[in-house]
């Protein structure tokens, strides 16, 4: 049997929590941030946990996690 194989983009995007939970990080903070307001920016710092209903699909991405 083959191994599975990870995806890229998504070894990229996400990682794993000491408790087995899904890290990512906030979209929209690349260019333009002239056109955002300063609390958007704000909120969109550092990291959050992916959302239950995502969890799944990422998983499947990510077999080896």
């Amino acid at each position: 049997m083959p191994k599975m194989k990870t995806k890229s983009a998504a070894k990229k995007r996400f990682s794993v929590t000491g408790t087995g939970k899904l890290k990512r990080n906030f979209a929209n903070k690349r260019h333009l941030l002239f056109n955002k307001g300063t609390k958007m920016k704000r909120q969109a710092r550092g990291t959050t946990l992916v959302n239950e209903a995502d969890v799944k699909i990422v998983k499947q991405f990510m077999p080896y996690i």
